[in-house]
């Protein structure tokens, strides 16, 4: 299953599609060799089949691992396939992987995760219905912490959103005269692109769209376009205008006409958006954190003092302590001079403040 997981990994983060991997067993699979094979390497293992989703449209994991056997020249019928969500029970862009295992043969299945879309699961019984045997719940906390924030958005119906801060250590976004490039890092923007990339929205405010002119694309390393562009959301009422950076390269520019966060979702949702990155401005991230819809908070903190100037953060309706939005640190990253403080929401207990867990 750490093999699989491994595979997994190969394939895209964002998309409509969770990243899966499989590897099938043969029937009487063994491991050669040492006894002390590092985790997750299938060098010393017997395998007959591997692969991985490579993104919406192409082959499900179970099925690339199956022509990976076929390819091979080698018989599936009676072998394990080990599949880190279960396998799929309808016909998409693609046919339901549950039937394509039930016809090649394959003996038994052993998941990770149970799969929480209404849509595609019931794969588990349907092999079992055709006398494969299935085990599930194999590593089943690694499995739900691969899959990430696909894994929450098909369970609560919504995107998964992340906010994005990056300030000042006094909490300034900019000067008192309005200029901040660059108040963070060249590292922490390079961090920053990155996680673009891995995004499927990008959201900002009509105030950020019209005074800032971002382009919100995703960049690598070298300043060119990454091979993934989200999509640019504007959230509003005021229109944009017909030449700005939102229109040249980049992904699909979409405005949302409302101040409502649950609106802004729920027109993403219908896209099959899994995961959202707010990036601005301080009213529009005070506005999903009142509504508490934010899964994820990721603060650039650069260590520079204004002492004046607009703050990261809108009025969040906290009027005194006990009011306090708390969250759970979850990683503390070093970025040149700058931290990045990754947090979740948390519940609070006994005047401590825990993380707020996913049911499984």
């Amino acid at each position: 299953m750490t093999a699989a997981f491994e595979l997994a990994r190969r394939g895209p983060a964002h998309g409509p599609n969770p990243r899966v991997g499989c590897v099938i067993l043969a029937p009487e699979h063994h491991v050669r060799g040492r006894s002390h094979a590092p985790a997750g390497s299938l060098d010393d293992i017997d395998v007959l089949g591997a692969g991985w989703h490579r993104g919406a449209g192409t082959p499900h994991a179970e099925v690339a691992a199956l022509a990976a056997a076929r390819a091979a020249g080698v018989d599936v019928r009676g072998a394990t396939a080990v599949v880190t969500l279960e396998p799929c029970d309808h016909t998409g862009r693609t046919g339901p992987c549950s039937q394509a295992l039930i016809e090649a043969g394959i003996a038994r299945v052993v998941v990770a995760v149970e799969d929480p879309n209404p849509v595609a699961s019931g794969g588990a019984a349907t092999l079992r219905a055709a006398g494969v045997e299935v085990v599930t719940g194999v590593l089943a906390d690694e499995g739900r912490a691969l899959l990430g924030a696909w894994y929450v958005a098909v369970r609560r119906g919504r995107p998964f959103v992340t906010i994005k801060l990056a300030s000042s250590l006094d909490g300034r976004v900019a000067a008192a005269d309005g200029t901040s490039r660059w108040i963070t890092s060249p590292e922490s923007r390079r961090h920053a692109h990155t996680l673009r990339a891995e995004v499927d929205a990008l959201v900002v405010g009509t105030g950020t769209a019209l005074a800032d002119d971002p382009s919100l694309t995703a960049r690598t390393p070298a300043g060119e376009l990454a091979e993934h562009q989200p999509l640019r959301v504007v959230v509003g009422y005021r229109d944009l205008p017909d030449v700005n950076r939102l229109q040249t390269a980049g992904g699909e520019l979409v405005q949302v006409r409302t101040h409502a966060p649950a609106e802004v979702l729920a027109a993403l949702h219908v896209r099959e958006v899994r995961h959202v990155l707010v990036e601005g401005g301080p009213t529009l991230a005070a506005a999903f954190l009142r509504a508490g819809l934010v899964d994820e908070v990721h603060a650039y903190v650069a260590p520079v003092l204004l002492g004046a100037g607009p703050h990261a953060l809108g009025d969040l309706g906290v009027s005194t302590i006990s009011g306090a939005v708390r969250l759970v640190p979850r990683d503390v990253l070093r970025l040149g001079p700058d931290v990045l403080v990754v947090s979740v929401p948390g519940t609070t207990v006994g005047g401590q403040s825990t993380a707020r867990h996913e049911e499984s």
